[in-house]
């Protein structure tokens, strides 16, 4: 019986191969020559020592900009440069319709459950965390994002549900605090930097802030979710950069080797000193972009989008200068620490 039937990327065998290279790759260089002004895999730090890393399986965990194209870029990216081709994680509150999943799940996807009650987000979580054990485990690669959903404000802080959703297990099997960091370092998570210089789907992020500002009760429908995926695969990115960086086992065993004390805190400090660590690395690692002042002309004009009641044109400017901010402010921020 399969235990994961329900979450799990259907199997495919030769089929993803042929897919691949005659269907999905054709189209992704098409969309990259259509939406970009091209698509860069860099590192951060040492290159060997991260195709190292992850030459056997790794966990690559990024920020979050588009609701498509961030995962099936960096498949394509590792795909073309390493052979590896990650699982990757897609909630399910984006399956619109019931083809959407059959094609997605096809395409070594597999379901993240969302929206369900407390009981069940629970048991939801121990079962996903059970899969990914199960794929890591032999010794396949997998994508996810540092946090639910995307950061609409372009502040890409790793939410610690996440990494408490991969590590759910450790608290049921009764072992010992101490053994915590090495549970971790069986993920081998390699956080990755995406960097767009222009979001598509900045308008729809904005417009989102201000609807949910004036209702806080405000939720997104699934058309909303289907017009967002059609607008970030669609939209002009201008230069697209991803950058591995290094797996955070190395820092782990830095972190204790200075500071063996910290084997022994409780799991929560535990989760929120890998949390810091892996939003350095994705700081670090981003490309920053020159801005000139035809950015203004470029800032209105995706303003003069935004069609709403009660349409706050201040609150809004100020939202999309945000979002293209915050990493310059984080970057700038991680050259301080030394991680």
């Amino acid at each position: 019986m399969d235990k994961f039937r329900d979450i799990r990327a259907y199997r495919t065998g030769w089929i993803l191969p042929f897919c691949d290279f005659l269907i999905q790759f054709p189209i992704l260089k098409l969309l990259a020559w259509r939406t970009t002004d091209g698509i860069r895999l860099g590192y951060l730090g040492d290159r060997k020592q991260i195709e190292a890393d992850i030459k056997h399986g790794a966990f690559f965990l990024t920020n979050h900009r588009d609701i498509v194209m961030d995962s099936a870029w960096l498949s394509y990216l590792l795909r073309c440069r390493y052979f590896i081709r990650p699982f990757i994680g897609i909630g399910n509150n984006l399956f619109a319709v019931k083809l959407i999943e059959w094609f997605v799940r096809f395409n070594r996807c597999f379901v993240v459950k969302r929206n369900a009650g407390a009981h069940a987000q629970l048991e939801n979580a121990r079962h996903l965390s059970a899969y990914i054990r199960h794929l890591r485990e032999n010794g396949k690669s997998i994508w996810l994002a540092q946090r639910e959903g995307r950061a609409k404000d372009s502040n890409d802080l790793t939410q610690p549900g996440v990494l408490h959703m991969l590590t759910i297990d450790f608290e049921q099997q009764n072992r010992p605090v101490e053994e915590f960091f090495d549970f971790v370092k069986a993920l081998n998570i390699c956080p990755v930097s995406l960097s767009y210089e222009y979001d598509p789907c900045d308008y729809l992020k904005a417009t989102e802030m201000q609807l949910k500002r004036d209702n806080p009760r405000w939720r997104k429908s699934k058309r909303d979710d289907v017009i967002s995926m059609r607008t970030g695969i669609r939209g002009w990115k201008g230069h697209v950069v991803y950058r591995l960086t290094p797996s955070i086992n190395h820092d782990i065993d830095e972190m204790l080797a200075k500071f063996p004390y910290y084997k022994g805190l409780p799991i929560k400090d535990q989760i929120d000193h890998l949390c810091f660590i892996i939003d350095q690395h994705i700081f670090k690692g981003y490309e920053i972009f020159p801005r000139g002042t035809e950015f203004d002309t470029y800032i209105e004009s995706r303003l003069a989008l935004i069609d709403i009641p009660n349409k706050d044109e201040a609150f809004l400017r100020e939202k999309l200068y945000e979002m293209y901010k915050f990493p310059e402010i984080n970057h700038r921020k991680s050259l301080e620490f030394n991680v």
